[in-house]
């Protein structure tokens, strides 16, 4: 028999917490292809530009109805590069910029999404971006290139969850894992939270504004492609569900669970 048996009013051990903002792996994994991918800009420029034009995505190279150009690639490129050119990036100032916002809203979902689900969601969104972006620019010529539609998206999704009562924006979890998994609210009552209609009208407040006024980033004149973001951002807010493995909370009870102590949502 044990003669010092544990007190049964002692509180059970707790498990080993993880800081909100720890990498998760695939999010790691993520960063660090595109940071190996970004050393293309070691080749000589003859091999630069060859990349680009194979991997980024071009509009015209769907287009028929004007003079034909023969782009590299053939015609797998019509199909990889609706992906692969969210992978490449103009400078480190544009990788930069797209990871430093991947890692508050990436490290959620990569968590809660897992591995599998991330990377699929990543090249879903990018595929989004660059339907928005070929709607809109049917005939241009110059490549796009950057992850700017799957951060967007990865963003948007996030947004279904960031700011229920536990999760990772609440700030009042110190658990990252359980601040990604809380349950998220539906479509509809997203779209009736006060916090995350702010969040839209900020982010689409931003997008015109980088659009209308042609701002760049990283100062090399390479003009933001604002509605690929969009496209990417409503995949991502839409199709958030079909990726989500938990369950989500009934109306009723995240409406609960948003609302603090104060009453305050």
């Amino acid at each position: 028999m044990d003669p010092h048996p544990e007190s049964p009013l002692a509180p059970p051990p707790e498990a080993p917490r993880e800081p909100i903002l720890t990498l998760p792996p695939a999010l790691t994994a993520y960063i660090l292809l595109l940071a190996v991918i970004h050393l293309r800009v070691l080749l000589p420029p003859e091999m630069e530009n060859w990349t680009i034009d194979v991997f980024g995505f071009i509009p015209k190279r769907y287009d028929s109805t004007l003079l034909d150009i023969t782009f590299p690639g053939g015609a797998g490129a019509k199909v990889w590069t609706f992906v692969t050119y969210s992978l490449l990036h103009a400078n480190l100032t544009h990788i930069g910029f797209n990871v430093l916002w991947l890692l508050p809203f990436g490290s959620a979902l990569a968590r809660r999404f897992g591995a599998v689900r991330f990377f699929i969601f990543m090249a879903v969104t990018a595929a989004a971006g660059a339907l928005a972006h070929l709607v809109t620019h049917e005939h241009a010529i110059a490549p796009m290139i950057g992850a700017s539609a799957s951060v967007s998206g990865t963003m948007a999704a996030a947004i279904r969850f960031a700011f229920v009562r536990g999760s990772f924006l609440s700030f009042n979890r110190g658990d990252a894992d359980a601040a990604a998994k809380v349950p998220a609210l539906s479509l509809s009552r997203s779209l009736r939270n006060g916090r995350v209609l702010a969040f839209l009208a900020i982010w689409f407040g931003v997008n015109i504004i980088f659009g209308v006024g042609s701002l760049a980033i990283g100062g090399d004149d390479v003009s933001v492609a604002w509605q690929a973001h969009i496209g990417g951002f409503l995949a991502g807010l839409v199709l958030f569900s079909l990726f989500d493995p938990v369950p989500r909370a009934r109306d009723d009870a995240a409406d609960a669970s948003s609302v603090d102590q104060s009453g305050r949502v």
